[in-house]
């Protein structure tokens, strides 16, 4: 069983930053790509950054130059940095890691960036 719990969401205005962490626990041995998704109202899920066991990190073109993804590997636990957030940036976002070919999903944070 493996649970992966998500805080930071919150409101913002546009312009500021937040931060998301996600911490993975439970059956967690094999634990490699961790990242993050987002989904707004009538969109699809869609990737915002991930990143590997050893650190190669993919960003979507959309964030690229304002979030980083990063992670800690000995708390099992990954961030994102959210600057210079815009309000299409709101969405529930969601952390998403996989293990031994198995992919799992956080319950999901909403990030709401008010213009």
């Amino acid at each position: 069983q493996v649970q992966l719990v998500e805080s930071g969401g919150g409101l913002v205005q546009a312009g500021g930053s937040l931060r998301l962490s996600c911490a993975a626990s439970g059956s967690i041995f094999g634990i490699s790509t961790m990242g993050w998704y987002r989904q707004a109202p009538g969109k699809q899920r869609e990737l915002v950054a991930v990143i590997t066991s050893g650190g190669s990190t993919n960003y979507a073109d959309s964030v690229k130059g304002r979030f980083t993804i990063s992670r800690d590997n000995a708390k099992n636990t990954v961030y994102l940095q959210m600057n210079s957030l815009k309000p299409e940036d709101t969405a529930v976002y969601y952390c998403n890691t996989r293990i031994r070919n198995t992919y799992y999903w956080g319950q999901g944070t909403q990030v709401t960036v008010a213009s």
